[in-house]
């Protein structure tokens, strides 16, 4: 898919006033006013949705922005989750495109009319993501993949995706970082939820995010929901944006596991139980609460570890 690129200033002068931005917070501390800073850069419409944060994130926004008529911040009284917290920002936000930003992800330079570009240029496109990069500049995982079918999901659980140079139909790994960097504009299964930009006319017809998802798999839910009324779904490699992974939800690991897993077993229930055989389907819930179990006994022992590790003076 080649999408040739404009100069800097008519993609901005094009764009800008096109898009709003959505970030839903939680403690996401200071990262919180860079993602906002850099995103103010690019459009005129930011709209922070904050989940009944404790930490400094708000005080330190409003702070560095005192009184600027392109950012609105709506305070929940409880944590609603991410997807509550979306949509939330969808009713508040005017512009034709929006995209939902992590508030742990910085936005490069014109990376966001570089996905507004992309998303114009084909009225099909209902959904774009940017190159999702480490703080180290490494490709990030989840920014570009394929739906994690349940026979896929079984073969990452059990590891079997280790087959896939010899028999890669069969053995498919669904976590597309693993093959080469695209040198164009490409569509895929799926992008993450930490950077989406939306046509409005996309959600119109998909339907918003399904609030039943608190944290996690409500990006796959959506993106199932896309492909299932045709609209494409396009990964941008020219347009990169750094995640801060895991900044929100590092200080309740136990909490953001039990939610992860539950909304896997959402996910898998709500569009699979009644394509694939009863057993298979078994085996992928197994497979989740399996993981879910270990991932309690891995933060178990971390914390006993710190515990009783030597403080030394």
């Amino acid at each position: 898919m080649h999408v040739p690129q404009e100069s800097c200033h008519n993609i901005e002068n094009r764009y800008k006033q096109s898009i709003s931005v959505i970030i839903v917070n939680y403690n996401a501390g200071p990262l919180l006013t860079q993602c906002v800073q850099a995103a103010l850069q690019q459009t005129e419409q930011v709209i922070v949705i904050d989940n009944a944060s404790s930490d400094s994130s708000l005080p330190e926004l409003e702070a560095r922005f005192p009184a600027d008529s392109h950012l609105q911040i709506v305070r929940l009284d409880s944590n609603a989750g991410f997807a509550a917290g979306c949509n939330i920002g969808l009713g508040t936000s005017t512009q034709p495109y929006i995209l939902f930003l992590n508030p742990d992800c910085i936005l490069q330079e014109n990376s966001l009319q570089r996905m507004v570009q992309v998303l114009e240029s084909d009225s099909h496109i209902g959904m774009v993501g940017g190159f999702l990069i480490n703080p180290d500049g490494s490709e990030q995982g989840g920014g570009r993949r394929a739906i994690p079918t349940p026979w896929r999901a079984f073969v990452r659980a059990f590891g079997l995706y280790r087959l896939a140079r010899y028999w890669p139909q069969l053995f498919f790994d669904f976590h597309l970082d693993k093959q080469p960097l695209p040198q164009s504009p490409v569509e895929v299964e799926a992008i993450s939820g930490a950077l989406m930009l939306v046509r409005r006319e996309a959600i119109d017809d998909v339907g918003s995010w399904d609030e039943n998802y608190f944290l996690h798999c409500e990006d796959l839910d959506w993106c199932m929901r896309f492909k299932q009324k045709n609209w494409k779904i396009v990964f941008v490699p020219d347009a990169p944006v750094t995640h801060f992974q895991g900044t929100c939800s590092r200080s309740r690991p136990f909490f953001v596991a039990w939610h992860k897993h539950k909304g896997m077993r959402r996910f898998y229930r709500k569009f699979f139980q009644h394509q694939y055989p009863r057993a298979l389907m078994g085996l992928v819930t197994f497979a989740i609460w399996l993981r879910f179990g270990i991932t309690v006994i891995r933060y178990s022992l971390q914390n006993c570890y710190k515990l009783l590790k030597p403080k030394h003076e």
